[in-house]
């Protein structure tokens, strides 16, 4: 299976994120600490066919966030994005 046939666009993560923010995060303009891109998060790569989701940037393909739950727990690493920039 190819790296792109497994990629989704960025709303697939959507309803993940729905259980952590109070707010769309597939609207929030995030940029990409590798490249500097920015645009809203659902436009970023989502691969979400392992026991976690992964989330990268549509320019350099840098990881962004990954975000993987467990009984109990949700882990969320945004370590590749400089800034997300919520609009009220």
């Amino acid at each position: 299976m190819t790296t792109e046939s497994r990629r989704l666009d960025g709303n697939a993560a959507g309803g993940r994120l729905a259980d952590v923010f109070a707010f769309d995060a597939t609207v929030v303009q995030t940029r990409c600490g590798a490249c500097g891109t920015r645009a809203p998060l659902g436009q970023y790569h989502v691969y979400a066919d392992a026991p976690g989701m992964v989330v990268r940037c549509p320019g350099c393909e840098n990881v962004v966030l990954r975000m993987a739950q467990t009984p109990g727990h949700t882990w969320l690493d945004m370590g590749g994005a400089i800034t997300l920039d919520i609009t009220e």
